[in-house]
């Protein structure tokens, strides 16, 4: 008797139900996955393999990846939200053991025994009853893998898996290491290199770039194609040092008029406040005033109202923008890093007026991504120029270009007004969060969003993001309803429509300032409740897994038998500890943060204490690795990052403008923990530290100092002034 199938099959499996669509078996009889899920530095390509070599018995090594490339991979939409093993590694799971099952059954019939007396070693089907030692390779002509998976084949239990829960070698690291490993190292047969000279702002319109420059501009040495289409204005030249030569020379001849329509920058983002926005209400627990009348206990005994912001901050990838295109008659193929090779399949598709079938899109590993950086609009510019120079292009941006025209991570403002009862128990909670969209990326949400489509003429209408975006969460709502057991609460998210910096996904998304918010004001209530922050936290929680992350925590870090640092008369640097803790998303990773800190003119990492319960680990070296990068990211949003504008454009422009954590300046010591639960699901890690980070740092801030900082980042001027004014 067949099992029953799943009720919940894995969504990417739902959208991709073809097993072919995954598995595959080459001419020599080596098994490929076909995966939509891209590397991005975290790691997720070994553990995909990890997943295949588990459920199919076969060695990592015996396996080929091909990701992310549209004509043979499954669309996973974008590799993006902590997603990749929580859901895309479920589903290829799921593949696999169908797979297994369907080649067990021809096995059974090839070596005539029942299918429960074979096993599987490194890939061949023995038997005892049987001489013979079958391969998936030699099987393969009798299995049809282009069928529907139908839920009815079971994955390994825990405790049958070999390979998930090692930390086997990555194979993307030698090329990366030792030669030519992304994308900006791609050639092409004759490729021309380009560059496109953005307008100054957002706004600003091209009023002239007369013909007898754009004359002199094409003669310049090596330079093949000038574009100027409304106000997209491209160069590509035969060499790179020419390309940059003469966008150089376009931008000392060209004229722009630039309105001056954005807002004035204030201190806590007090702007956004002001804006129009549309509002929404993300979760509400009304609290029923007769149980006032019959329990006054439960009435408000103290309270307090706050604001804490955070900046529009920028990828600040090491590595620019880059991608390549090539078209063949009405054929267009693109190379990218971007997050999600199907998506932007279908921007190109419908910016050129092609058949998504004439669009092919490879992804190639680039530098560090958080989100919807630059690498789209790469794309787009690659495309648009390879078009116009009917040769190969080679598009990289240039540092201004990622500071100014990248999309950005929205600035924030949150307000919380909180009460307590007699007992110190959190009876009120009132939460409104202020944003701008942080979803606009291409290929999902309605009109085209490349900049290259927005800049061309006629360029493609500007679309309202409101409607998507307040649909698919606005992203400003994301961790938005504490964790913890609130009897009467609500959160109101306000979308702020007007638009000012380009701004879409980056790492976390509003948690990263929700869950700042949050766990400042958790602090905040404790010391108000005269309590210890971690018991005060646990006090409010009774979810068990959440409990053993700040438990855990608690006794690594020494916290309740190692008092809070004081500053003794010998020493002159004040001393702190803080504690910040989330789940992220309210159904990914649990993750808790203790920061020692040692406060001087300026803010010093001393040691950090992490634990995380991501239920199944399946590559625990690609988990740390997750987490110790996402805790100096977050640090590094925390005490230094923000973009800065005037009334007409952004004055970020460089590495002097935009200074992010500097080697000297990562912590004394860092120690990871992850509570290992092979028996549970595994939960998207990569963007659980960002907000207990900060939280973090923030906290011990005020514990060192009694000086509680609410506005990001904490720089050593905005402490100085604080200091000052306290």
């Amino acid at each position: 008797m067949n099992p029953q199938p799943f009720k919940n099959m894995p969504a990417d499996l739902v959208n991709n139900p073809f097993l072919s669509d995954w598995i595959s078996i080459d001419h020599d009889g080596q098994i490929v996955l076909h995966t939509g899920k891209v590397e991005l530095g975290q790691g997720i390509g070994i553990a995909q393999l990890q997943i295949v070599a588990d459920e199919l018995d076969i060695p990592v090594t015996a396996i080929r990846m091909i990701s992310g490339h549209t004509d043979n991979c499954p669309d996973q939409g974008y590799t993006a939200g902590s997603n990749s093993i929580q859901m895309g590694g479920m589903a290829l799971r799921q593949v696999c053991a169908e797979v297994r099952d369907l080649f067990l059954r021809v096995a059974a019939c090839a070596l005539a025994v029942p299918a429960s007396d074979i096993e599987i070693q490194d890939g061949y089907f023995i038997s005892t009853a049987s001489p013979l030692r079958l391969s998936y390779g030699t099987l393969s002509a009798q299995v049809n893998l282009n069928c529907k998976a139908n839920g009815q084949a079971r994955p390994k239990a825990a405790d049958q898996r070999r390979i998930s829960g090692d930390s086997h070698p990555r194979p993307d690291l030698n090329k990366k290491l030792f030669a030519a490993g992304f994308i900006h190292d791609i050639e092409l047969k004759g490729m021309l290199h380009a560059r496109v000279v953005r307008p100054p702002s957002y706004d600003a319109i091209l009023t002239e770039l007369s013909q007898e420059h754009r004359t002199e501009i094409q003669a310049m040495q090596g330079v093949h194609t000038l574009l100027v289409s409304g106000r997209y204005v491209g160069v590509c030249a035969e060499r790179e040092e020419q390309a940059i030569a003469a966008a150089e020379r376009i931008r000392q001849c060209i004229q722009w008029n630039e309105p001056a329509n954005l807002p004035t920058e204030q201190s806590g983002q007090a702007w956004l406040r002001a804006l129009p926005a549309e509002d929404s209400v993300v979760d509400v627990t009304p609290v029923d005033p007769a149980s006032l009348l019959q329990d006054p206990a439960q009435a408000v005994s103290q309270s307090i109202c706050r604001n804490y912001s955070k900046p529009f901050i920028a990828h600040a990838s090491i590595g620019p923008s880059c991608a390549l295109a090539r078209w063949e008659g009405t054929r267009l193929t693109v190379w990218t890093h971007g997050q999600g090779s199907f998506p932007l399949q279908r921007e190109l598709a419908s910016m050129f007026g092609l058949p998504v079938s004439d669009t092919t899109v490879i992804h190639a590993d680039g530098a560090g991504c958080y989100g919807h950086n630059g690498a789209d609009d790469a794309a787009a510019d690659a495309a648009m120029l390879a078009r116009a120079a009917g040769r190969p292009v080679r598009v990289q941006w240039m540092r201004e270009d990622e500071f100014h025209w990248s999309p950005h991570g929205s600035a924030m403002s949150v307000r919380i007004e909180a009460g307590l009862d007699q007992a110190g128990k959190i009876v009120q909670w009132n939460q409104q969060i202020w944003s701008q969209t942080h979803v606009q990326r291409p290929g999902v949400s309605p009109g085209l969003k490349c900049l290259a489509a927005l800049h061309r003429e006629p360029p493609a209408p500007a679309q309202n993001p409101t409607d998507f975006a307040l649909a698919a969460g606005g992203g400003g709502q994301r961790n938005a309803v504490p964790i913890y057991d609130l009897p009467q609460r609500k959160i109101d998210y306000h979308l702020v429509v007007t638009p000012t910096l380009r701004s879409s996904a980056l790492r976390a998304l509003g948690a990263f300032a929700n869950v700042f918010a949050i766990e400042s004001c958790m602090d905040e209530l404790a010391a108000l409740a005269h309590m210890n922050p971690i018991d005060f936290r646990l006090n409010h929680l009774t979810d068990p897994r959440a409990r053993e992350v700040l438990e855990t925590v608690a006794a690594l870090s020494n916290w309740k038998t190692s008092p809070h640092f004081e500053r003794s008369d010998s020493d002159s640097h004040a001393r702190g500890r803080g504690l910040g803790f989330a789940r992220y998303k309210n159904s990914a990773a649990y993750c808790a943060v203790v920061i020692d800190i040692e406060v001087t003119d300026q803010i010093i990492l001393d040691q950090i204490w992490v634990v995380v319960d991501a239920g199944e680990i399946i590559h625990p070296d690609g988990l740390n690795n997750q987490i110790e990068g996402g805790v100096l990211q977050a640090a590094s949003w925390t005490l230094k990052e923000a973009l800065h504008w005037d009334q007409t454009r952004l004055t970020t422009h460089n590495w002097e403008d935009y200074p992010i954590l500097s080697f000297s300046q990562t912590p004394r010591n860092m120690q990871i923990h992850c509570i290992n639960r092979p028996e549970l699901p595994p939960l998207g890690s990569g963007e659980c530290a960002a907000g207990p980070t900060a939280a973090a740092i923030a906290n011990a801030l005020a514990d060192a100092l009694g000086l509680r900082m609410r506005d990001l980042p904490l720089t050593p001027e905005r402490l100085a002034e604080a200091v000052m004014g306290d």
